[in-house]
């Protein structure tokens, strides 16, 4: 089985359930040990491993936090990255300063996360606006359109190389940045469908 069916399988059997309770706000929300708890198991039983880096970034005057995803097929030695960013606030009430880069940390850690395995937000303080439905119903599509084009690279056995050329042609680092119109547009040219 390669990267990119042990991915899918991933994603697909994935479920990181809410554990944490914001009482202000009112909702639920699910935190990146949340997902890594969820997340261990699969891995283990997929012989792959997933381990996260940060690297900080300034961009103007502000500092990010920039959270990257390793997923490693541990027996091709294969990884497939994903990214996500979190600005530092530069003041936060109750909080010291490594306190406020581990705060912005975790929340680009668990959304470099819900890339690369395809959690949506549902529900979540973040998705509470009006329109949740349509942009619940967009993420649950590029979901599909990229397990799709995911299961073809498998299907056809699609080396390394050729991986990195589809998202180099669509200027991403990995299929899992990819849209739903260009997994269509892959699908529909490239792959042959």
């Amino acid at each position: 089985m390669g990267i990119y069916n042990k991915l899918a399988a991933i994603q697909k059997e994935l479920i990181a359930p809410k554990g944490q309770r914001n009482d202000f706000g009112k909702y639920n929300y699910r935190s990146c040990e949340d997902i890594l708890k969820a997340l261990k198991p699969l891995c283990d039983s997929n012989n792959c491993l997933t381990y996260i880096s940060n690297e900080l970034e300034c961009i103007g005057n502000r500092n990010y936090v920039k959270a990257i995803v390793h997923f490693v097929d541990l027996e091709t030695g294969e990884e497939i990255v994903s990214t996500a960013h979190a600005r530092e606030e530069e003041t936060k009430k109750g909080m010291d300063g490594s306190q406020i880069t581990g705060a912005s940390s975790s929340y680009a850690r668990k959304y470099a996360l819900a890339g690369i395995f395809c959690i949506d937000n549902e529900k979540d303080s973040d998705a509470t606006n009006k329109g949740e439905d349509i942009k619940h119903a967009d993420q649950v599509e590029e979901a599909k359109a990229r397990a799709e084009v995911l299961s073809y690279i498998n299907e056809v056995g699609m080396s390394k190389e050729n991986v990195d050329k589809i998202c180099k042609f669509y200027k991403v680092t990995s299929i899992q940045q990819m849209t739903t119109e260009q997994c269509k547009h892959y699908m529909k040219n490239a792959g042959g469908k």
